[in-house]
C-alpha cells in the first residue's frame, strides 16, 4: 500500500510540471489546439454555420426581452435603452469571447468519471490548455457577433461627450470583463475537482452572472449592488466603469476610484482561479484511485 501510495504521489508530481510552462508556450499551444478542432469542426460546415446562427438567435431573445420592456417604460432605473443597450453590449462581448476561449472548462468533471482526464495528464501541454480547447468550435461566435452589433449600435446612440479617457475606458472595460468571466469559468473547473457533477452550478454562476451583468444594477437594490460589488465583484464587469462613461452618480455613494478597479479586480480574480485550479489538480487523485 505505500508503494502504490508513493508511486501515486510521484506520478502527480510529475504530472504538475506540465502546468509550470511559459506563458508563451500556453498560448502557442491553445492556438494550435483550437485550429485542430476547428479545423474537424469545419468538416461539417453547415452543422457550424447552424449552430452559430442558432446561438445568435438564441441569445437575441434576450434582446427582443429589452425592446418588449422599453415598449411600455421610457427608462429602466434611469437608464434609457441605448445605455441599457450598452451594458448588454458589453457584458454579452466579454462573455462570448471568454466563453469561446474558456466554455469547455465545464466538461472537467465528465472528463474526471470517464477517466479521460488521465491521459491528459501525460502529455507534454498544460491541462488547463488542453481541457480549455476541447471541442473548441466556431460556432460560438453566433454569441460574440450579437454583442458587437449591439454594443456597436448602443455606442451610435449614446448622448456622451467622448473623450481619449472614455474611449479607453470602454476597450478597458471589455478587456476586464473577458477576464472576470475568464476567471469565473477556471474557478469552476477547479471546484469541479472537490465535486465532480458540478457542471449545472457552474454555467449556474458563468451565464447567471452574463445575465446579471446586462442590465443596470440599481434594479437589484442596494442589498444586491452590495453584495455584486464586494462578495461577487461582478460590478466592475462593467457596472462601474459605465458609470463613469456614462456620467452617471453610483447609487452607494462609493468612491470615484471604483470606477477605475476593474483591472484590478480581473488580474486578482485570474490569479485566485489560477492558484484554485493549481490546487485541484495538485490533490487529483485520478480516477481509477
Amino acid at each position: 500500500m505505500a508503494d502504490s501510495e508513493t508511486a501515486r504521489f510521484s506520478r502527480h508530481e510529475q504530472y504538475g510540471r506540465h502546468e509550470r510552462y511559459g506563458r508563451y508556450e500556453a498560448v502557442r499551444h491553445y492556438l494550435l489546439f483550437a485550429a485542430a478542432w476547428t479545423r474537424v469542426a469545419w468538416q461539417y460546415r453547415v452543422s457550424v454555420l447552424l449552430l452559430a446562427v442558432g446561438q445568435f438567435l438564441a441569445t437575441g431573445l434576450d434582446i427582443v426581452v429589452i425592446g418588449v420592456l422599453f415598449a411600455r417604460v421610457p427608462r429602466l432605473a434611469d437608464f434609457d435603452l441605448a445605455e441599457v443597450g450598452f451594458l448588454f453590449g458589453t457584458s454579452c462581448t466579454s462573455f462570448a469571447v471568454s466563453n469561446l476561449l474558456f466554455g469547455s472548462l465545464d466538461r472537467v468533471g465528465e472528463r474526471i468519471r470517464d477517466g479521460s482526464l488521465d491521459v491528459m495528464l501525460v502529455r507534454p501541454v498544460g491541462l488547463l490548455v488542453q481541457v480549455a480547447t476541447d471541442g473548441f468550435s466556431p460556432r460560438r461566435l453566433g454569441g460574440l457577433v450579437q454583442g458587437v452589433g449591439v454594443l456597436g449600435l448602443s455606442l451610435a446612440g449614446l448622448d456622451v461627450h467622448w473623450t481619449i479617457g472614455r474611449m479607453l475606458l470602454v476597450i478597458t472595460m471589455i478587456i476586464c470583463g473577458i477576464g472576470i468571466f475568464s476567471a469565473v469559468w477556471i474557478a469552476g473547473a477547479a471546484f469541479q475537482f472537490v465535486v465532480e457533477q458540478a457542471a449545472e452550478a457552474m454555467n449556474a454562476v458563468t451565464y447567471g452572472g452574463s445575465f446579471l451583468t446586462q442590465y443596470p444594477m440599481s434594479i437589484y437594490g442596494r442589498d444586491g449592488m452590495r453584495m455584486l460589488t464586494f462578495l461577487v465583484p461582478l460590478a466592475f464587469l462593467n457596472w462601474q466603469p459605465a458609470l463613469y462613461v456614462l456620467a452617471k452618480p453610483d447609487p452607494l455613494g462609493l468612491p470615484s476610484l471604483f470606477r477605475f478597479a476593474s483591472p484590478l479586480v480581473a488580474a486578482a480574480l485570474l490569479a485566485l482561479a489560477t492558484a484554485a485550479w493549481r490546487t485541484g489538480l495538485r490533490h487529483y487523485r485520478s480516477t481509477g484511485n
